[in-house]
């Protein structure tokens, strides 16, 4: 058998702890080719150029 990182009692604590939030209507998602177009745009096009290192999409 391997072995467990810690109890599995604790298991789902913080998951359990967070305040439950409602899902909000968001607007939907262009797909197909508008979606390619707004991606292309995103990473080709609207490129801010900086020293240092590149930052990623998903970065805040």
């Amino acid at each position: 058998m391997g072995k467990v990182h810690g109890s599995l009692a604790r298991a789902g604590k913080v998951r359990g702890q967070t305040p439950k939030v409602q899902k909000q209507d968001k607007k939907k998602q262009p797909k197909g080719r508008a979606m390619k177009r707004i991606k292309y745009n995103r990473r080709f096009v609207n490129v801010v150029v900086g020293f240092g290192k590149k930052k990623g999409p998903n970065s805040q």
